[in-house]
């Protein structure tokens, strides 16, 4: 037997893994794929329709409307997440004094629901009885505002992910050779230049990564909605995810929803495929080129 055949691990490890990701991602995904060529209100069985669920789909201005809605909100989402997460995550890889306990405050969203962050702003943000009552964010409806009701949800999902997307470049900070920096300042380089030559660059794997999450997580964003604005005010928040719960489980329409759900998967991939090909991810050399 060869070294290589001897430490190659064995498929049978991965098995688990497969029947795992079968059981609860591909089997789901599968039956949703099926339901979409259906007419099913949730009781009884699925009656077969053709392709009147993706035709209807293609006309309907709502659905079409809240698909855009949530581009521009993953859009702003990564826009907003991305350098307050990246600027913390490398500050909390340092040594400065006290950033292990200014660290664990920037945390604390971490360790809260998704439901009690929701609550808790809805309540923050009342215009009766919240923090904009007085003083110069007095009269400001938050989330009552169609113009800026959708930033204001953007702004609380970036309070609740940033603790995570911070901790993802923290550790990716804490890897990269204290040599690239002394080299750097041997040769002049200041604090902006080492952060724009080195760390970025360094970095750039976890730039992708978290982007992929933000993305995902964006798409997927359903009850922080629905709980803020229901949707509202009108369809000023009314993104797709949202917009396919209220189809399928307010308007009994389970079949059309779930082409909806699908049209959502294919286009959350689509942003994933494109966020790797701009990034060029294959093409990518070792991070610690020239060590």
């Amino acid at each position: 037997m060869s070294h290589t055949a001897h430490h190659r691990p064995s498929a049978l490890y991965a098995l688990p893994a497969f029947g795992f990701f079968a059981l609860f991602a591909a089997l789901p995904m599968v039956l949703v794929v099926y339901l979409s060529f259906t007419s099913w209100g949730g009781l009884g069985l699925p009656e077969p329709n053709g392709l009147q669920n993706w035709s209807r789909l293609l006309n309907d201005e709502a659905a079409l409307a809240s698909m855009w809605r949530t581009a521009l909100f993953t859009a702003l989402a990564w826009a907003a997440q991305t350098p307050i997460a990246l600027l913390i995550g490398v500050w909390a890889a340092g040594r400065q004094r006290n950033r292990a306990v200014l660290s664990s405050l920037f945390f604390l969203p971490l360790l809260l629901s998704t439901a009690a962050i929701a609550l808790l702003w809805q309540a923050l943000l009342d215009p009766n009885f919240g923090i904009t009552q007085a003083g110069p964010l007095g009269g400001i409806l938050f989330l009552g505002d169609p113009a800026i009701a959708l930033y204001t949800v953007v702004f609380v999902i970036t309070w609740q992910y940033v603790p995570f997307h911070t901790l993802l470049y923290q550790g990716a900070a804490r890897t990269i050779p204290a040599s690239l920096y002394d080299s750097a300042t041997l040769d002049g380089a200041g604090r902006f230049k080492q952060f724009w030559h080195i760390t970025l660059p360094q970095l750039r794997y976890t730039i992708i990564t978290s982007s992929i999450l933000m993305v995902v997580g964006t798409l997927t964003t359903f009850e922080t909605v629905l709980i803020l604005t229901g949707g509202g005010p009108g369809t000023a928040t009314r993104i797709a995810p949202l917009h396919m719960y209220i189809t399928g489980f307010s308007g009994f329409e389970m079949g059309y929803a779930s082409t909806i759900a699908v049209l959502l998967v294919v286009f959350g991939t689509g942003l994933s495929l494109l966020v790797m090909r701009i990034s060029r991810f294959r093409s990518m050399s070792s991070q610690q080129e020239g060590l």
